[in-house]
């Protein structure tokens, strides 16, 4: 583990076929240790070579820890975990000033670096922290440094943040403000598996030992992949279409559909909207295609305009879910209109 700064990515020596095979083998790797999850997963894998980060909800024992810790191992970066619990402190998170004594008496302090200074850093049960050691990590997440005692550190690249929350219902849990739900490029919600995976994943932890991954990627190919993916082409009308869906949840606006100016209190950042076009490059990529497409950018909306929505009572009150108002949007604003197609 260092502190000391690392360069930014360098720009990407693979080709296209490269970099769908590399991402494939990854996504293959996992599966010999996550069962089913397809759709988690890939969500993670962008989210993973979009340099961005990734908030995974589900009720315990659904496998979020595993999948993380098997992608770590799978890329090849070091791992960091943080059990967020109701007494972490923030400098349990960022690390703290230690005052040391060397053999000739002289005391000074010594920065012990936190579990952030890892290249993937696992928030596991992120909402079970109080709302001020939860905002220890957005600098971190949002500037890929950290200010400890009045000196700033640079975080190693790649550097991600996959946190797992349980649902807000759950007993001894706090909601993650919005500021810091913004800094997730995605949200994917972990399903109960079917009878079928249920009946693999006994299988697998109940008999001999477990299956090991072994490493498909490192800290290198995943910067020159990084790099890549942004340089993806992305056309003006695709472009439009992501800023369209994300106008379009500010129920304030005029384009804002009937569902979105009932229900939503503030919508969608203007990183909802880079989090579309980015995962829409990585997307694209990933299907050896040679640009995003509009149909990139629909598949992405739940997981990255949802978790941005502030919802009202009424949503409360007629158990209305961002799950449901995004699927409502989709079907309202075309791809092909500049604006809505008609209200719900």
């Amino acid at each position: 583990m260092t502190v000391t700064p690392s360069p930014p990515p360098v720009p990407g020596t693979l080709t296209p076929e490269q970099y769908a095979q590399i991402a494939a083998s990854i996504e293959a790797e996992v599966g010999t240790v996550i069962v089913g999850q397809s759709s988690v997963v890939r969500t993670v894998l962008l989210s993973l070579l979009c340099e961005g980060h990734v908030l995974l909800e589900g009720v315990p024992g659904l496998g979020k820890t595993k999948l993380l810790t098997t992608l770590a191992n799978v890329v090849s970066l070091d791992f960091g975990r943080i059990q967020f619990t109701p007494d972490l402190m923030p400098a349990d998170v960022t690390g703290t000033q230690v005052l040391e004594e060397d053999d000739d008496g002289r005391r000074s302090f010594r920065f012990r670096p936190g579990p952030v200074f890892n290249g993937l850093v696992l928030a596991d049960e992120i909402n079970r922290a109080t709302p001020k050691t939860q905002s220890a990590l957005l600098e971190a997440m949002a500037e890929r440094s950290v200010t400890v005692a009045g000196t700033t550190r640079n975080l190693d690249r790649p550097f991600l943040v996959m946190a797992t929350q349980n649902p807000i219902e759950q007993e001894g849990t706090y909601p993650l403000p919005e500021a810091q739900l913004d800094r997730f490029m995605f949200k994917a919600e972990v399903p109960f598996p079917s009878a079928d995976d249920l009946a693999a994943i006994i299988g697998r932890t109940t008999g001999g030992a477990e299956a090991e991954p072994t490493a498909q990627a490192d800290a290198p190919t995943l910067q020159s992949m990084i790099a890549m993916t942004r340089r993806v082409p992305v056309a003006d009308d695709v472009v439009r279409h992501a800023v369209e869906l994300v106008v379009a949840t500010h129920p304030d606006n005029d384009t804002a559909p009937a569902h979105i100016s009932q229900y939503v209190r503030a919508g969608a950042s203007p990183r909802g909207a880079q989090a579309l076009i980015l995962g829409a490059k990585a997307m694209a990529l990933l299907d050896g295609r040679p640009s995003a497409s509009t149909d990139d950018v629909r598949a992405l909306a739940p997981a990255a305009l949802g978790h941005r929505l502030v919802l009202g009572y009424e949503a409360a009150a007629d158990g209305v879910s961002p799950r449901q108002l995004i699927d409502s949007l989709l079907e309202t604003v075309s791809p092909a209109s500049s604006g809505v197609r008609g209200a719900p």
